[in-house]
């Protein structure tokens, strides 16, 4: 899923600038390699991603917040997602980058997404009504949902919006699954290179689910 989308758009979109948007995606999450002590980037990530969440629901430290927000409006948001890409998938960093993730491939291919979200979603009503999964959001609302967030200016239910972005990674896996059985017919190595993707996406909204099961308990940190 990579891409790329001039960032005027979305900086106009998300309230915050971006600086050469990175077109990351949640096939593509693999750690950073680099020098700095682990620990110490460990404590930044958990530090960052506390922040952006308690921003809009309850900040403890406004002067942390005023500096990492002023860290993502100089430098982008691109960089703290680089110190959350590393945190482990059940835990509040690895939470946000994934709806980092899932915003930005949204962003860089709209076309593409669309249609992989339409194809999956007859298949995902029916399952939603039989699991009562969450309702998923169309790609307006998860950016609109997600820039939220990203931003510090959330202040809904984060749970829900972890299994709402949880939703929209089904209806597009689903949708992937679907393009996959045609594209066999064409090319063998596409339809299996999809199938890996859609299960990615798939494993993307249960590490969702489990986050927001986890936010909670009060034990996602």
């Amino acid at each position: 899923m990579r891409g790329a989308r001039s960032g005027s758009q979305t900086a106009h979109e998300s309230g915050y600038r971006h600086h050469k948007p990175r077109p990351f995606a949640p096939i593509d999450f693999e750690p950073y390699e680099g020098g700095a002590d682990p620990a110490r980037v460990s404590e930044a990530a958990h530090l960052s991603a506390r922040a952006f969440v308690q921003q809009g629901l309850a900040n403890n430290d406004p002067e942390v917040t005023r500096r990492l927000i002023a860290v993502a409006e100089d430098e982008g948001i691109e960089v703290l997602a680089e110190l959350w890409s590393e945190a482990p998938a059940h835990s509040l960093p690895g939470a946000l980058w994934r709806l980092y993730a899932v915003r930005t491939a949204t962003l860089n291919m709209p076309d593409v997404m669309a249609a992989r979200f339409s194809a999956g979603a007859h298949r995902a009503e029916v399952e939603r009504i039989v699991a009562g999964a969450a309702e998923p959001p169309s790609a307006e609302e998860l950016k609109k949902m997600t820039s939220s967030i990203l931003s510090g200016a959330f202040n809904g239910d984060f749970a829900h919006a972890l299994e709402r972005t949880a939703a929209y990674c089904r209806v597009l896996a689903l949708g992937m699954a679907e393009h996959a059985d045609a594209a066999d017919a064409a090319s063998s190595e596409r339809g299996t290179n999809l199938t890996l993707r859609a299960r990615s996406l798939d494993n993307t909204a249960r590490d969702l689910e489990t986050c927001a099961r986890m936010w909670r308990q009060g034990s996602l940190d």
